[in-house]
């Protein structure tokens, strides 16, 4: 099971607010009508101000410690990917590292060329029906990377029997923003039968300059 720091946190500052909102409350009641129009008039946009800047220091802490979150992670999971000896569970780290590492290629040099290959090798030899899923994932995932070499693999599984398939190439293509395959995504996107497709080839064709 992955973890991450947001949930305990975001729980323990809710629950904080609460307790703050029941004291504050408690203490206004018991204030004389002079010294709450005082505070009106003068503490409120204080207050406000501070509670402004406060919730952007807590935003600001929060991104930090999810940043450095996914940066540990990053690198077990690298590490784990390297020494890995399964082929299923090198794909299966494969795949988990992209997605903590949001779909983004920097921090993945050490190991970018070996995931280039493991991707291109799925994409090729997860054949069938009942393999489509992963066939779908190691083309999205290819694009991640960002090698032109990928760019012939992918142009081959626009032509997946599986819309699925179809999609997640458009996908790993426009990420790349793969010129080569600008006229085809633009034929995908009125002439494929599939919603889905259409719509990725779209989204990939605006993002290819």
């Amino acid at each position: 099971m992955r973890e991450s720091p947001s949930g305990p946190a975001n729980l323990t500052a809710i629950l904080s607010l609460i307790g703050l909102v029941v004291a504050g409350v408690w203490i206004w009641k018991r204030l004389a009508p002079a010294t709450q129009d005082a505070i009106v008039e003068q503490g409120v946009p204080v207050a406000a101000g501070l509670a402004v800047m406060l919730f952007v220091a807590w935003r600001i802490r929060g991104a930090v410690r999810r940043r450095q979150w996914r940066a540990r992670r990053r690198t077990e999971l690298i590490q784990r990917f390297q020494m890995e000896p399964s082929p299923e569970r090198r794909l299966e780290l494969a795949f988990e590292l992209i997605e903590v590492n949001e779909y983004a290629r920097d921090g993945l040099e050490p190991v970018a060329s070996a995931l280039q290959e493991l991707f291109a090798t799925t994409l090729k030899k997860a054949v069938g029906d009942k393999q489509h899923r992963i066939r779908g994932m190691a083309a999205s995932h290819l694009g991640v990377l960002q090698d032109p070499a990928s760019v012939p693999l992918l142009l081959a599984a626009l032509e997946d029997d599986h819309a699925y398939v179809r999609s997640c190439a458009a996908l790993g293509l426009g990420r790349m923003r793969a010129r080569a395959a600008k006229e085809k995504l633009k034929l995908m996107s009125t002439e494929d039968w599939d919603q889905t497709v259409r719509s990725r080839a779209r989204e990939a064709v605006e993002r290819i300059p």
